[in-house]
């Protein structure tokens, strides 16, 4: 009996040893997880691009190469059309169905051209962010042109949408040197035309912080499907596969994925029935989170565990 007792002792000190340490471990996971609000794993941010209107003459089409100079191309006029007259609105309706707030960068030709549409993702509580006035290289320009070009388009869109933009996306991502220095003299906190993380970080610009929300090639509509013709099934298991790599790694460290849209691209009934899927896909799992990009910047521009990435210093002096 006793020799019972005794093994019954240890095995109870075994399983209390177990327990603790079990305890331990989980309170060590939950202090080096919390990394986004509300407990989150993984955090979800959708780019929704709006340019319809804003597009140069010859633009790139799916009837390109273009015409020549001053002969309108009537079918590719009316591919980005479809943008404002269909694509952002099925998005629109996606989103409110499942109560995702996306950030949408907006070209000031596009706003201009169509205000209701700006003014209906304004109106759907979605981020209004900056995408210049017009289609046009920024990294020629000089500082004194660049800061005209993108107060330009940045006053135009909020004089429509009520909303001043804090953050910004430069055509093909292609900034001048200058450009942080401009969108700070601006009054913008963030920037997305960077592909160095997978995670938001802090960049000093004239010596203050300035955030960066990464953008994404690899979850990028105008890249792979139409850039590279990926059907929407093939776009959708890109999604699947980067959103079970990035949760898995969400268990440790900060992760966040990008997922961008364009109007006429985005858009399209297959590929937002491609995006529910892989909405739906995302909600059996915990922890997930969709947000908008200044949301994020807001969140990590002044906490201490946002990696600091000065890489490009030298221009930001």
């Amino acid at each position: 009996m006793r020799q019972y007792i005794t093994k019954l002792t240890s095995l109870l000190l075994m399983i209390l040893l177990i327990s603790a340490f079990s305890t331990s471990a989980q309170n060590k996971l939950a202090k080096e997880t919390k990394n986004w609000p509300k407990g989150a794993q993984l955090v979800i941010s959708v780019s929704m691009q709006f340019e319809t209107g804003g597009q140069p003459e010859g633009a790139e089409s799916p009837f390109s190469p273009a015409l020549p100079k001053g002969n309108p191309d009537l079918p590719a006029e009316s591919w980005y059309r479809y943008g404002a007259k269909e694509g952002i609105y099925r998005m629109l309706d996606l989103w409110k169905k499942y109560d995702i707030k996306v950030t949408s960068h907006v070209v000031g030709e596009a706003a201009i051209k169509y205000p209701e549409v700006a003014k209906a993702i304004a109106d759907g509580g979605h981020e209004i962010a900056g995408h210049g006035y017009a289609w046009g290289n920024q990294w020629d320009m000089s500082y004194e042109k660049e800061l005209e070009f993108v107060k330009k388009g940045t006053d135009a869109v909020a004089a429509i949408t009520g909303q001043p933009a804090v953050g910004y996306n430069c055509n093909w991502l292609r900034r001048s040197p200058n450009t942080l220095k401009v969108l700070q003299d601006l009054g913008y906190m963030y920037h997305i035309d960077d592909l160095s993380h997978d995670e938001p970080f802090i960049t000093k610009v004239r010596g203050k912080n300035f955030v960066i929300v990464p953008y994404t090639l690899r979850n990028n509509d105008i890249v792979n499907v139409e850039g590279k013709h990926w059907s929407p099934d093939q776009f959708l298991a890109q999604l699947k596969m980067e959103f079970d790599q990035l949760y898995a790694e969400g268990a440790t460290k900060r992760r966040m994925m990008s997922i961008s849209f364009h109007d006429r691209i985005g858009g399209t009934p297959a590929m937002m029935n491609a995006m529910e899927q892989f909405i739906k896909y995302t909600k059996t799992k915990t922890g997930v989170v969709y947000m908008r990009k200044d949301d994020i910047a807001k969140m990590v521009i002044n906490d201490p565990k946002t990696p600091i990435d000065n890489s490009e210093e030298k221009y930001n002096k």
